[in-house]
């Protein structure tokens, strides 16, 4: 799962008129990049959560675009903005597309730069052993976040509590039982378009450890200012 349903207020005013996602970095939509990298991994079947100008990004990709000549990838859109107005925050986006995920399912950010970043089977058929409901790629933390998310113990577990902590780089591998009791009570589809962050499920998971996680180091950019932006698309 792509999430691309934001209103990237930061952004304006370049996203009066473009959702994020849509805005160009090094030559393509920036979330093109984990589309392309989810392809070369052999992951083809996505789903793309919509709401601000949402019809512009099912415009630009279609149901089945070739990216940079990997394999077609097949895409269903869960259009929040047509069905609630809205986006519905990550989890909400998350259950609201459920019914179309598999059991085990990856959720990549539309507006995170990480061009070196591999989505590998390996990767999913350790989690899927692991018993674990989610596994999260950390990063150093940047400067805009510098006292990070969540902790990472000797043991890869995630940690809510820790002295030193990295930041979440949006990408994990999760398990559908996740988005469910006791750690989520929207019912799978979210028919009724409950809003709900992700970080308080992840939490609670983590308090039972449930959530495993690793250290990412490769180039990694929220891209959330216009200044980040620029810096990506400025030659070095």
């Amino acid at each position: 799962m792509i999430l691309a349903a934001g209103r990237g207020e930061r952004m304006r005013p370049l996203t009066d008129s473009l959702p994020k996602p849509l805005l160009e970095v090094r030559g393509k939509p920036l979330m093109q990049w984990p589309m392309e990298a989810l392809a070369a991994g052999g992951f083809t079947e996505l789903v793309v959560n919509t709401a601000w100008l949402g019809a512009k990004i099912s415009g630009h990709f279609g149901s089945n675009p070739v990216l940079n000549g990997h394999c077609a990838l097949s895409i269903s859109y869960s259009d929040e903005g047509r069905d609630f107005g809205e986006a519905l925050e990550t989890a909400g986006g998350i259950v609201r597309a459920l019914p179309r995920l598999g059991e085990i399912f990856w959720v990549a950010a539309g507006d995170v730069f990480a061009p070196d970043f591999a989505f590998t089977q390996a990767s999913v058929d350790r989690f899927a052993a692991s018993g674990r409901l989610a596994h999260l790629w950390l990063v150093p933390n940047p400067a805009h976040n510098p006292k990070g998310d969540f902790g990472l113990s000797a043991e890869g577990l995630a940690l809510n509590s820790a002295a030193g902590k990295y930041t979440f780089s949006t990408i994990g591998l999760y398990r559908a039982a996740l988005f469910a009791p006791p750690y989520c009570g929207i019912p799978a589809g979210n028919p009724k378009g409950a809003k709900a962050p992700l970080a308080p499920i992840l939490r609670a998971a983590m308090d039972n450890e449930h959530v495993s996680a690793e250290l990412y180091t490769g180039p990694w950019t929220d891209v959330g200012t216009p200044e980040r932006l620029l810096q990506l698309n400025t030659p070095r």
